[in-house]
């Protein structure tokens, strides 16, 4: 299983070069990118070329894929980027009711529609909040996923479990709509302050081996995609994930 790594878990470990070289020393086949590596496209080239590791993936906010297609489509297309995943809304842009998502939906939507013009897949990659009851009990997740049908789901496991919800039962009902995971983990309760809670894949609390059984057999996943919000030590975090995860 080739695995990738999400950049915004190593953006406060400058400088890129020697996080790319330790990245592909690890075992790393790929990397995810996110706006901040986009910044210096031309080192960009020079980093994923020197430690050959290859981008399938990376997070573009909606609102830029809106306003700056083109732009945003030069770059997909020049990193040879094959599944491109929009990652958050600001609490203030988060719709109140299920009307809202629904709206919000269909602009997944119709970026999908523009990026699919160009053999490029799209959809959303979600935090805790899409699994937060709206006042008819609706969740945003299910809304989301059922009102933009055409779009993919990067499920961020961990993310699922921290919104309350049981991983392996969004994995049963919308394994079909999921191309790609963040596969990260949880500290127990109170514990790893400083990391916000997070902690290395396979110290935590959540059930990885049941989990990557339940996603190869149930879902369509392509991309596995490691990643800590907030890491003490970004190259200790990547290189004892990844051997974690071989160890399952």
């Amino acid at each position: 299983m080739d695995l990738s790594f999400q950049l915004y878990s190593a953006r406060d470990f400058q400088p890129w070069s020697e996080v790319f070289a330790e990245l592909a020393n690890y075992g790393y086949a790929q990397v995810e990118g996110y706006g901040g590596v986009f910044e210096q496209p031309d080192e960009l080239a020079k980093w994923l070329k020197s430690s050959n590791l290859r981008m399938d993936s990376s997070h573009f906010g909606i609102e830029q894929l809106e306003d700056d297609f083109d732009q945003c489509l030069a770059l997909i297309k020049r990193f040879d980027v094959k599944r491109v995943f929009s990652p958050f809304l600001d609490e203030a842009q988060r719709p109140a009711d299920a009307a809202g998502w629904q709206k919000f939906a269909h602009r997944l939507s119709a970026v999908n529609e523009k990026l699919a013009a160009h053999n490029i897949a799209f959809g959303w990659h979600n935090h805790d909040f899409e699994f937060k009851a709206l006042a008819d009990g609706q969740l945003p997740m299910d809304i989301i996923l059922e009102s933009a049908p055409d779009i993919d789901w990067e499920a961020d496991i961990a993310w699922v479990h921290v919104g309350g919800e049981d991983p392996l039962k969004w994995i049963e009902k919308y394994g079909d709509r999921m191309t790609a995971i963040h596969v990260k983990d949880r500290a127990p309760e109170g514990e790893n302050a400083d990391q916000d809670g997070w902690c290395d894949v396979g110290d935590g609390v959540m059930d990885w081996k049941a989990i990557l059984d339940a996603v190869r057999t149930k879902s369509n996943t392509k991309i596995f995609c490691v990643e800590h919000d907030n890491p003490a030590d970004a190259f200790s975090f990547a290189q004892n994930s990844i051997n974690n995860i071989r160890k399952l």
